[in-house]
């Protein structure tokens, strides 16, 4: 059964191969494919900050977030969950350093402090490397798709960067899209 194809899919996929093949040289379709997925996915509400704390509050703060995949020392569950969580600050990191540079700066109103680009960076690339690690089984087939974000984690930064500054060049955009014209 093949899932129905997100609105905005084939718009993100477009501007993704555009940017890391066409402007970077970075010819992986496997993870051109998984960032389109990650863009189709953060356009949806809810999901930038879809990890909870114990009261179900969202967790902004990227320490936090890191202590909550820990097994051991944290409140991940178990080793899958470590997985699930260390694969959402992977992308998440990643979003926000390439399209979102603006969340690093600290907001008055906010209590939660922001991530530098460089503990993005670090974070990410750390997260990626972690879930890459979970190589057996299951995840045995996905496991070189992270190792190689975890390798290109820069130039995938830049890649939505550059995305990011088209999208930011068409402000006679029409105001609703015909997802059918997609």
């Amino acid at each position: 059964m093949q899932t129905q194809a997100h609105p905005l899919e084939s718009f993100f996929h477009r501007a993704v191969l555009n940017s890391y093949e066409g402007k970077l040289g970075l010819n992986d379709p496997e993870l051109t494919d998984y960032v389109t997925r990650m863009l189709c996915d953060f356009s949806e509400s809810g999901n930038l900050f879809r990890l909870r704390d114990a009261m179900g509050c969202p967790i902004e703060d990227l320490q936090q977030m890191v202590r909550e995949a820990d097994p051991v020392l944290g409140t991940a569950p178990s080793f899958d969950a470590e997985r699930s969580i260390r694969k959402y600050i992977g992308d998440y990191t990643l979003f926000v350093a390439g399209m979102c540079p603006e969340m690093m700066t600290a907001r008055p109103d906010s209590q939660a402090p922001r991530p530098t680009l460089g503990e993005l960076i670090q974070t990410g690339k750390e997260s990626y490397f972690i879930v890459s690690q979970f190589n057996l089984f299951e995840y045995k087939k996905q496991a070189p798709l992270f190792t190689r974000l975890a390798d290109s984690f820069e130039r995938c930064i830049l890649g939505l960067g550059l995305i990011r500054e088209e999208l930011g060049d068409h402000s006679n955009l029409p105001t609703s899209v015909d997802s059918s014209s997609l």
